[in-house]
């Protein structure tokens, strides 16, 4: 990923984020750990889904890392404000391989701080053709440094 600022996130562009494949191992390890419910435990159970699904909230660490990876600037990136409309629509099975885009809604400069803005970004992590996993993330980033006004010797 190149480094960008604010500047070069422009409300409309879309980007691809790559994508990530989803083990079975990766599913029950998360789920041991972090959300221990039965039908992210055992591919088996009885459950509203017909078998093992990912929690969620892997699926949102999944698309972290992608969006992190390929979509935030190191250079420029200072956090995020928040998420709104987190959404799951289908659950995501073992052997899925997930694809992220991120498209930019909205930019605007900030009124109180002169060196960023702040971006609201679409994303939408998909399995083929069917959305898993959607958002509206809001990031913090840094304006462009402006160039050093170069004097005349003299």
């Amino acid at each position: 990923m190149t480094d960008r600022y604010f500047e070069d996130y422009v409300p409309g562009a879309t980007h691809d984020c790559g994508s990530v494949s989803v083990s079975e191992a990766e599913i029950l390890d998360f789920a041991r750990r972090y959300d221990p419910q039965e039908f992210h435990l055992d591919a088996a159970a009885d459950g509203p889904f017909g078998g093992l699904i990912a929690s969620g909230w892997h699926t949102a660490s999944l698309m972290m890392r992608l969006y992190a990876e390929h979509y935030l600037s190191a250079v420029s990136s200072l956090g995020s404000p928040g998420v709104d409309e987190l959404r799951w629509p289908r659950p995501v099975r073992p052997g899925a391989v997930l694809r992220l885009r991120a498209t930019v809604l909205e930019a605007r400069p900030s009124r109180s701080k002169p060196d960023r803005g702040l971006v609201r970004t679409r994303v939408e992590f998909a399995d083929g053709d069917d959305v898993v996993f959607s958002a509206s993330v809001l990031n913090l980033m840094r304006v462009r440094p402006a160039a050093p006004v170069r004097g005349s010797a003299g």
